[in-house]
């Protein structure tokens, strides 16, 4: 959309340069593409008088002209024919740059000094689209020396917008008035719409309009009488060719002027074709044939909404108008149209023509039938303004479901919660009334009223917005939003199962499905004691067989039958894991099993406990769990006694993790060390904390310490790890082992553990003396807790 700086100024007072207004623009939504100044390009152009004319001495087509520029007196050799000594015209000077971008330096034509050259209207590019021919002669009254840009209005800016199709009211002058007054704080004024009705013949007498098509929502049409064909005054031409149209005579300027200034496409018809009194909007015959403005037949089809008289179209509704009732020079009487069609429709057939105009680029983006009004009554307006002709007694109008202005309601204490904002409702009030969103407030609601032509505006999102683009993004405080699974609580479970595939695919499994219902022989498979809580299943009154006639109570002979179904096919490295449910039997039989999620992992080939456990650690971090524990089990008979923990969080034990015991390997047909996990999942999620919480990188320095303990071998890594960081309390920022050792230099039963501790304090550089109270206090509770002490 190109908006010429001086026509905006025309409805808001602007305080800004149209670089500043562009910027404003942009930051309220409004992107600014580029900032056209017409005659940026040219430079040291002139306003000369030639005094003298001779011709050229050896050449015939050449002339030697003395050029006064107001300062000094220069020679121009020039080619051109139609100049007088005594006219004022333009001059290129040395060092000067045309519109083209081509550069004029002094130099000799047939052995005459040219200090530069004439130019015309072609050369400082204000021909337009009609050849011309000559230099371009300036009025006797033009100030000589002056710059040809201030002469000519070439220093006019505009500004070229890029318009989103949700917004087709910015799609005119009064519509980016509307969005500079909101940008500047300021006020808009509309276009003067006021007429008077100099005929007294009613256009009701004279046409009528019948609209079959529901693809056209309005119509409205007026009648002038004894219309003069002339040329637009300057100021509505210089407007026109500004935004980019062509001016043609002052009935079509006017269309034109209108669909620019308001945004609704308007079309003049020749009276003298509507042989029939009647206007008819109907689809077009298949296959019918017809003539647009632009000379070109084209073939329509039924999907085609046009305007007829009765059965002969004279236009293609909300695209083109036809060739056959065009205004022409002798045109006496006019009917403008002024109407509303449906935007899907405009758009398919604009494309299926190759046919696209300024009013189906509107059209196509649903514009407000309410506008249809307006436009129509500034069009009159006009026509008394330029006295071009009558405009006649009455109106018709066909508007047969009229389109009703939007309220919606939304609660000001929301609208900050959802921009991160602290606003006032009378800032937010002030912000949407600006933009003609007319705004009550009762209590912490604001009741919005959304004027016809704002089709953005629906929900309360839409009003947030609003505020937002004008209380200024760029004073609005940046923040990080919250991420947290516990604001949708009915997507939770989805969410953090979606988290757990994620991280375990992350540590290399793969993922497996088995069957909910096993043989009953698998618990003894499993090592199972005869009394277990395990065997007290849930039977299947009609199982497919044996081998499926109970339900799971345990998810580990699931994935060991994966693992020896892998192994008996040569697989020698395998990760699986499996998120699946188990059952446990409800005491009263009319009652459903009470249902357990559980996550099942399983490796074999190049692992050992280690691995199991790693992976199990990135699921549980990667849940954001802080207060897990490993702690030795040696009392569940499916796994190896000596290699087997238990995961603990809180007082809750969540799960088993180790190498499965040998016999049970053997079970299934499997001679290497498996290792496995389950994991109640229900208990993760429970724990689960998925808020992160960001903090500044450290601003002063840590100091580390080294410690090489001698403990008992039965003294766990984990145990002295909580000792260490439960001694050292907020100074103590890691805790890394790097060496276990077992040999000669150690006695027998001990072994040597190293650590490296790192202090911190986040509010000032640590003293020697502060790192060792506490690296002292540390090696004291090791002693006293662990039986720890240090290895000379």
């Amino acid at each position: 959309m190109k908006v010429p700086y001086s026509w905006l100024k025309d409805y808001v007072e602007i305080n800004v340069s149209p670089k500043e207004l562009g910027d404003k623009l942009t930051l309220t939504g409004s992107q600014l593409e580029e900032l056209i100044v017409q005659g940026d390009v040219i430079k040291n152009v002139v306003t000369g008088k030639i005094t003298k004319i001779e011709k050229h001495p050896d050449a015939e087509k050449l002339s030697i002209c003395q050029v006064n520029i107001g300062t000094e007196e220069i020679q121009i050799v020039t080619a051109a024919t139609n100049m007088k000594e005594q006219d004022i015209v333009p001059v290129a000077l040395h060092g000067s740059t045309l519109a083209d971008g081509t550069k004029i330096k002094k130099g000799k034509l047939r052995g005459e000094v040219s200090n530069g050259m004439f130019c015309s209207e072609e050369e400082l590019g204000t021909a337009g689209d009609e050849p011309v021919y000559g230099l371009l002669i300036l009025p006797a009254d033009t100030v000589l020396g002056a710059d040809i840009k201030d002469i000519l209005g070439l220093n006019k800016v505009i500004l070229d917008f890029e318009i989103t199709s949700n917004r087709p009211d910015c799609l005119s002058i009064v519509g980016m008035a509307r969005e500079t007054a909101a940008a500047l704080r300021t006020t808009y004024k509309m276009p003067s719409l006021e007429y008077k009705v100099s005929n007294p013949v009613n256009i009701t007498d004279e046409l009528k309009v019948e609209v079959k098509d529901e693809l056209c929502s309005r119509f409205i049409a007026r009648g002038i009488k004894n219309v003069k064909i002339k040329p637009s005054p300057g100021w509505m031409q210089e407007r026109l060719l500004e935004a980019g149209v062509r001016p043609i005579n002052n009935l079509v300027d006017i269309t034109n002027f209108v669909m620019l200034e308001i945004g609704q496409p308007m079309h003049a018809y020749d009276k003298r074709e509507i042989t029939t009194n009647k206007i008819v909007v109907e689809r077009a015959k298949a296959d019918e044939k017809f003539t647009t403005l632009d000379e070109l037949e084209r073939v329509l089809d039924n999907s085609m909404l046009c305007i007829k008289d009765s059965d002969t179209t004279i236009g293609l509704a909300g695209i083109m108008g036809g060739l056959n009732s065009e205004i022409k020079e002798d045109t006496t009487e006019v009917i403008f149209e002024c109407a509303n069609f449906d935007g899907t429709n405009i758009r398919v057939n604009s494309k299926k023509l190759n046919l696209r105009s300024e009013a189906s680029s509107r059209f196509e983006k649903y514009i407000d039938p309410n506008l249809a009004k307006i436009a129509m009554n500034r069009a009159c307006n006009l026509i008394c303004e330029l006295e071009a002709g009558e405009v006649m007694e009455g109106t018709i109008d066909i508007y047969n479901k009229k389109k009703e202005e939007g309220i919606v309601v939304v609660d000001s204490k929301w609208v900050n919660s959802f921009l991160g904002t602290d606003i006032s409702k009378d800032e937010m009030k002030k912000c949407l009334d600006s933009v003609d969103l007319f705004t009550e407030i009762y209590g912490d609601n604001l009741i919005v009223t959304a004027s016809t032509f704002r089709v953005d505006i629906a929900i309360r999102e839409d009003i947030a917005e609003e505020i937002a683009r004008i209380y200024g993004y760029d004073v609005i405080p940046t923040t990080i939003f919250s991420i947290s699974t516990d604001r949708e609580p009915r997507y939770r479970k989805g969410l953090l199962d979606n988290r757990v595939v994620m991280l375990a695919t992350g540590s290399g499994l793969n993922q497996s499905i088995s069957y909910s219902f096993v043989s009953p022989k698998v618990f003894d498979k499993v090592n199972l004691q005869e009394d277990s809580e395990l065997r007290n299943v849930v039977k299947i009154k009609n199982p497919l067989g044996e081998d499926y006639s109970v339900m799971r109570t345990t998810t580990l002979p699931s994935i060991m039958e994966s693992l020896g179904r892998n192994y008996s096919r040569n697989n020698s490295y395998v990760r699986l894991f499996e998120m699946g449910k188990v059952y446990v039997k409800n005491e009263e039989e009319t009652k459903l099993p009470t249902e357990k999620n559980i996550l099942t992992i399983g490796m074999y080939g190049d692992c050992d406990y280690l691995d199991l456990k790693g992976a199990v650690e990135n699921i549980v971090d990667g849940l954001g769990i802080k207060n897990a524990k490993y702690e030795r089990e040696s009392e569940n008979v499916s796994y190896h006694p000596g290699k087997t923990a238990k995961l603990v969080i809180g007082k809750n034990v969540v799960g088993t993790l180790g190498e499965v015991h040998l016999a049970v390997c053997d079970n299934y047909g499997l001679d290497v060390p498996c290792f496995v996990a389950e994991l109640n999942l229900d208990f993760l999620y429970e724990s689960s904390n998925m808020d992160k919480k960001y903090k500044p990188l450290p601003k002063f320095p840590a100091v580390t310490r080294d410690i090489a303990l001698l403990v008992e071998d039965a003294v766990l890594v984990q145990e002295i790890d909580e000792t260490i960081r439960k001694a050292g309390g907020n100074l103590v920022e890691k805790v890394e082992l790097f060496d276990i050792y077992k040999g000669k230099q150690i006695p027998e039963g001990k072994k040597s553990i190293a650590y490296a501790i790192a202090y911190r304090d986040e509010n000032k550089t640590l003293k020697d003396e502060e790192v060792n109270k506490v690296h002292e206090k540390i090696l004291r509770s090791l002693e006293y807790k662990l039986g720890a002490t240090l290895r000379d």
